[in-house]
């Protein structure tokens, strides 16, 4: 038994609850009612992912079905986030995941922070269009206090005589990492969570479910103050289990690479939660995609591809996107890139690796359509902002420039913005850059900065292993994609004449 199958069993003094990893199910036919929750969060591609190895809407309809077939009191949960951010999405708005959902059979979805991202007229309109029930608690009007968008406060769902309590809670940071009015109102988390489970109690609910948007720490916190059966989790974007007070709570990554299945067995004469069952089932290219939603998906994937050719803004230059350039050198392209991403986050410098610049091509002088950005930055990676000292900094570009004259093109090699460096290529890596400047003074090794960066590298990708470390001010969870950026940075410029201004500076040649 591991231990949070052991602090399971400490909660329950009546009798023993044992959580089940990927076991067949316990239940005992005619004893217990079975309710089986299929849970995602975090999804933001009706189509595969991963190259089309993993996820994919159609995929979790097929899987959907084939569960609730032999589990006929099945609800489809997502823990929110599918709006934004995403390629597909800066063109319909997320209209295409409501679709997809729609197709699916989605049930409930509590609110993301990214369900923001267009405004609170653009998420109201995706609201109304939903077949299912969005519910976060503590999401109200400012003014009236009333649920935002007319979202019931909660829902009771009965089967066999069972009433089982859903509630939805969003981060209250939304109001500061996304984009909702002032006249939005976003309540306190777990005081909302006790006023909304003492109201189910009331009304007779016996087993109560939180479906929640919040981050794990959150999570736990509610877990403590409030007596919950289990927690729907999402906004990390990691496979996540854990347990506070009485409750577990899972997370099921982002982007429908796993479906969470969890099997609650009730008792039929105490009504309450006796034991719980629990399977993490990957969504891999071996599951069929179901016919109706894989129809929905395409026609989006058609109507995006006649989207993608329409010119997003123009370049009086030509842009540089050569792979040669980009992993060896400074190009124009890299340096605007780099601007566009530290001005979107206002951070101090930023940095990506040179090989995430992808597509090793050149475009213009003219026109520059959405294909063209995808074909740039196709990885849609989360560009977030981290505090990184000095030493840090100088750490990372020490590593970026470690490989010139040893490959012909590192992919890590470093495009940067907010600072100039020099480097000899004779000296020995580690030591061969000679002189950084931020805002045109000294990098100082002790003063701490805001860096800009792509997740891929803030966990430790490409060999840097030293931001992993840092602390995180804007997480991905937050974050806008690359591609995102810089399309709407080219598209607000409208016309675009980036030049290299010899921030990297190799003094060797």
């Amino acid at each position: 038994m591991n231990t949070l199958q052991k602090n399971l069993c400490r909660c329950f003094w009546a009798s023993v609850v044992l959580l089940s990893f990927a076991l067949p199910l316990q239940a005992q036919a005619g004893k217990t009612v079975r309710i089986t929750l299929l849970q995602v969060n975090d999804v933001y591609q009706i189509a595969p992912v991963d190259r089309g190895k993993a996820g994919g809407l159609a995929r979790l309809a097929t899987l959907k079905k084939k569960i609730q077939a032999e589990s006929p009191n099945t609800l489809f949960l997502l823990s929110g986030d599918t709006l934004s951010p995403s390629l597909a999405s800066s063109v319909f708005k997320g209209e295409q995941m409501i679709a997809g959902w729609n197709a699916a059979g989605l049930d409930y979805a509590a609110l993301g922070n990214h369900e923001f991202d267009f405004g609170d007229d653009i998420l109201l309109a995706r609201m109304r269009e939903s077949k299912f029930t969005w519910l976060a608690a503590n999401v109200v009007e400012r003014k009236s206090g009333k649920s935002f968008g007319k979202m019931p406060p909660y829902v009771i769902r009965e089967f066999e005589g069972i009433k089982v309590g859903i509630f939805g809670l969003l981060t209250t940071e939304t109001e500061t990492s996304s984009s909702p009015t002032k006249a939005v109102r976003f309540l306190p988390e777990t005081a909302t969570a006790a006023r909304i489970v003492k109201e189910l109690r009331r009304k007779g609910a016996t087993v109560i479910i939180a479906l929640t948007h919040l981050s794990m720490p959150a999570d736990k916190a509610v877990a403590k103050a409030v007596k919950v059966d289990v927690i729907i989790g999402g906004h990390e974007h990691e496979i996540m289990q854990s347990l506070a007070g009485c409750a577990p709570i899972f997370k099921m990554g982002s982007d429908a690479r796993t479906l969470g299945r969890i099997d609650l067995n009730i008792s039929k004469t105490t009504r309450k939660l006796e034991s719980m069952d629990y399977a993490a089932l990957p969504v891999t290219d071996t599951v069929a995609e179901e016919p109706t939603v894989a129809a929905v998906a395409g026609e989006y994937e058609k109507k995006l591809s006649a989207e993608l050719d329409k010119p997003v803004g123009n370049t009086t230059v030509m842009l540089d996107a050569l792979q040669k350039t980009n992993r060896n050198q400074e190009s124009n392209l890299g340096s605007y890139i780099l601007d566009a991403f530290r001005q979107f986050t206002n951070a101090d410098v930023a940095l990506i690796n040179g090989g995430s610049i992808r597509s090793n091509a050149t475009y213009g002088p003219g026109a520059i359509s959405k294909r063209d950005v995808i074909s740039i930055l196709p990885f849609e990676t989360p560009i977030v902002k981290l505090e990184v000292t000095g030493a840090m900094l100088r750490a990372a570009l020490e590593h970026g420039v470690s490989r010139v004259g040893i490959e012909t093109e590192f992919g890590g090699f470093p495009q940067v913005s907010g600072l100039r460096f020099s480097y000899d290529a004779r000296k020995a890596p580690g030591s061969r850059v000679t002189e950084v400047t931020v805002n045109g003074q000294p990098l100082n090794d002790k003063k701490t900065y805001s860096l800009a960066v792509g997740e891929y590298l803030a966990k430790g990708g490409d060999g840097y292993a030293m931001l992993k470390s840092a602390k995180h001010l804007i997480t991905a969870e937050d974050a806008k994609v690359d591609a995102v950026i810089l399309g709407n940075a080219i598209a607000t410029a409208g016309t675009i004449s980036p030049q290299t201004d010899g921030r990297i500076k190799r003094i060797d040649q």
